[in-house]
């Protein structure tokens, strides 16, 4: 190892006994070549996949790297990783001979090379200085010098390849992440191999959807079976019927409109199956709009399917995860993927290698968009525009789920244009049927919607009812609330940490089973998905959508004859923002209504007037990923812009709740974060608004217990009921977020 090896490596590692093992470069280069061209044929593109695997380390022959990789072998088994002191960049050289290879075409793999460890680059920025993609092609010295090496004609010379760039230059930028997840998930992965064998070894193994929808078969016959025929179970059977029969036509855009209690879930998951099956999808991808409700709906699946069912969301308990599990969650290549809105459509947005890494295995897959009605209003023409390329140029289909179908359609007026979903199948043969016969609630709308009500009023109306749901649109109304209601009455609020929140329910689903008394005053969180069902539910004016939520969590199982929703007009209206104009739009569109407030009718128009108030486009994505001339694309700054959730206002906390916490907050002070004590604290944090906690943190209720980690200083803080107590006199209550 003193002298340059005659074969240059691209990686090395010394086993147990001290023997060294090397990985030739020439090896490592046509093996990810391969691997990617084996992901990319899936879309056509394997050739072009193939050269970027080919090119992607060439700078590892330049005899800097060969020095470098010789100092660190044995100490940094990271060492092809990029970044940090000393380290050699070797993935320029390889973009910059694309470029002088293939021209204009070469910018294509220029963008793949350049940011396989960095990330995809801007093309150009003012702030992106050095690390855009047109500073880094002007390099070319780390060219020559690489060039200087004996490399063999196989792996530098090669022909273009002749297929075209797929979307051409509105879908190019999506094309070029496919490419890139193609090419990062095979380096990845070959890596893997030879740095850790039996890591590499644990991956796969999981049973073929064939093999599920057997599972998922058998498990529905029992269930069906052992189900009282009940109005709403026939209703569910023949929903599932239905899913089942439709399966077989083409792939494409599909809706799933049922009632809420109707059997969406495990409907919507018989449609994927089968359509999976019948059209050889290699996976089924199911998308929640909230980490609240995502566990609710993976337990589902994994009774059904054990661990062919892979979580991926940022609240997800690592005791529940597997070694299997969790390496399928850093490229999805699992049967049946349960994630979130945010890792779904953030991950086709993103710039950073292990976000993109998975998304090639979105490919020929079936995605289920769970309560599609929640796809952020701000980020919507973005997001319409990639489910379009993923149906017409990458064998995607997509089942839009909800009761209260979003007005998705394209549509243009004088001076605007609005490019939606065109060609949607609606999977129900008669969804107007369902909503009858799946009627089980009366809705009263308040006589005047500009008037509203007190708290107090509110209150003593709640108290008419053993057992009631009160939601409203903030953490600070759901407190002021409580406060008039009598000792026992349940808070559900984002102020409680989401273990808390979890518990809280449970006992709620308990004491409704049990027939037990029960008073919940909440906010949003438990409108989408949570399985609980109230004979009498009350909800402050909002959008028509959530009204409709709400009343899904009433006379659920159509126990009773019917059930009641209540809607009243609060103290004060909406939080400003998106929960502000649905309320506006839902107002606008049942003034003078006479009909049912939840009439299928009325869900087009209010959400047409919805996106009316709201630019969908807000932060201007679409034209920073337009392909301009030059093949320009601003990768970077959009993964920047396209947050789901925007967290840059507040600052998680960390409190102290039941045993487990306080071991765990322990550890961190002590130790610092690791990767599974983060996981494991994510579900005793709080997000509390940069407002508040700079008040908290100014009376020393809140301390540093870990640089930029925070924690509550006492447990008195916490609230067994309420959750993190706050200091009224300086509560600001626009900078409560709802939820």
């Amino acid at each position: 190892m003193n002298d340059i090896p005659i074969v240059p490596l691209a990686h090395v590692r010394q086993d147990k006994n001290g023997e060294w093992h090397k990985h030739g470069v020439a090896e490592h280069l046509e093996e990810v070549g391969r691997r990617a061209a084996e992901f990319a044929t899936a879309f056509h593109s394997g050739e072009w996949a193939r050269l970027a695997g080919l090119w992607h380390d060439l700078g590892k022959y330049s005899f800097e790297f060969q020095h470098y990789i010789k100092k660190v072998s044995g100490y940094d088994p990271d060492a092809h990783l990029e970044g940090g002191a000393g380290r050699v960049d070797h993935s320029t050289a390889g973009a910059i001979h694309a470029v002088k290879q293939f021209q204009e075409h070469g910018r294509v793999l220029a963008y793949l090379i350049a940011g396989h460890h960095a990330g995809l680059p801007d093309w150009y920025t003012s702030d992106a200085g050095g690390a855009a993609l047109v500073a880094r092609l002007a390099q070319i010295a780390l060219l020559e010098r690489t060039l200087m090496q004996p490399i063999p004609a196989k792996i530098l010379d090669q022909h273009q390849s002749k297929s075209p760039l797929l979307g051409g230059r509105e879908g190019f930028a999506l094309w070029v992440r496919m490419l890139f997840s193609c090419l990062t998930d095979a380096d990845f992965l070959d890596t893997e191999q030879f740095m850790d064998g039996n890591k590499a070894g644990e991956r796969g193994g999981l049973p073929p959807l064939s093999g599920l929808l057997a599972q998922f078969d058998q498990h529905m016959t029992v269930k069906m079976g052992g189900a009282a025929q009940t109005p709403v179970n026939c209703v569910r059977a023949e929903v599932l019927r239905q899913c089942r029969e439709r399966a077989e036509e083409e792939p494409g855009l599909f809706s799933l409109t049922v009632p809420t209690g109707g059997g969406k879930t495990l409907s919507g998951m018989a449609f994927a199956l089968n359509h999976a099956v019948t059209h050889s999808k290699c996976r089924i991808i199911y998308v929640i709009p909230y980490t609240s409700i995502i566990e609710q709906t993976a337990k589902i699946f994994r009774d059904i399917f054990g661990e062919a069912v892979v979580e991926h969301h940022s609240n997800l308990d690592p005791d529940k995860e597997t070694v299997k599990s969790r390496l399928a969650t850093e490229n999805w290549d699992a049967p049946v993927i349960v994630t979130t809105n945010v890792q779904f459509f953030e991950s086709l947005f993103a710039a950073r290698t292990s976000r993109c890494r998975k998304l090639h295995n979105i490919v020929n897959s079936v995605v289920v968009l769970d309560e599609a009605q929640l796809l952020p209003p701000e980020f919507l023409q973005p997001i319409l525009n990639v489910m379009n390329l993923l149906t017409k140029h990458y064998g995607v289909t997509f089942v839009l789920s909800t009761a209260t179908q979003p007005a998705l359609n394209s549509r243009e007026g004088f001076g605007w244009h609005f490019k939606g979903l065109d060609g949607v199948r609606e999977i129900m043969h008669d969804p107007d049927a369902l909503y009858r016969d799946l009627e089980r609630v009366t809705v009263q709308l308040p006589e005047d919607f500009h008037q509203p009500n007190t708290w107090e009023y509110i209150a003593q109306e709640l108290q008419q009812h053993e057992s009631v749901l009160c939601i409203v649109n903030s953490r600070a109304d759901c407190r002021d609330l409580h406060r008039f209601m009598p000792k026992g009455t349940i808070h559900l609020s984002a102020l409680m940490c989401g273990a808390h929140r979890s518990h809280v329910i449970a006992e709620i689903k308990r004491k409704l089973k049990d027939s037990e008394p029960v008073r919940v005053i909440s906010t949003q969180l438990v409108e989408a998905g949570v399985d609980i069902d109230f004979p009498v539910v009350y909800r402050a004016m909002a959008g028509l959508d959530s009204i409709a939520q709400a009343a899904g969590r009433c006379n659920r199982e159509g126990e009773l004859d019917r059930g009641k929703v209540q809607v009243f007009v609060p103290p004060k209206p909406a939080p400003i923002g998106l929960l502000r104009k649905a309320e506006q739009a839902a107002v606008s569109a049942l003034t003078g209504y006479k009909g049912d407030p939840l009439a299928r009718v009325l869900f087009q128009p209010y959400f047409e007037q919805l996106y009316a108030r709201t630019d969908l486009d807000e932060h201007r994505i679409g034209d920073l990923l337009k392909a301009g001339d030059a093949l320009e694309v601003q990768f970077r700054s959009v993964a920047a812009l396209f947050n789901l959730v925007d967290e840059s206002g507040y600052q998680p906390v960390f409190v102290s709740y039941g045993e487990e916490s306080p071991v765990l907050l322990g550890k961190l002070e002590k130790g610092g974060p690791e990767r599974w004590l983060m996981r494991k604290l994510q579900r005793y944090s709080v997000n509390l608004p940069q407002y508040q906690f700079k008040k908290m943190l100014e009376r020393g209720d809140v301390t540093e217990i870990w640089p930029g980690m925070f924690a509550l200083s006492s447990v008195a803080l916490y609230h067994p009921d309420l959750g993190i107590l706050l200091n009224d006199d300086n509560l600001k209550p626009d900078s409560l977020v709802s939820g």
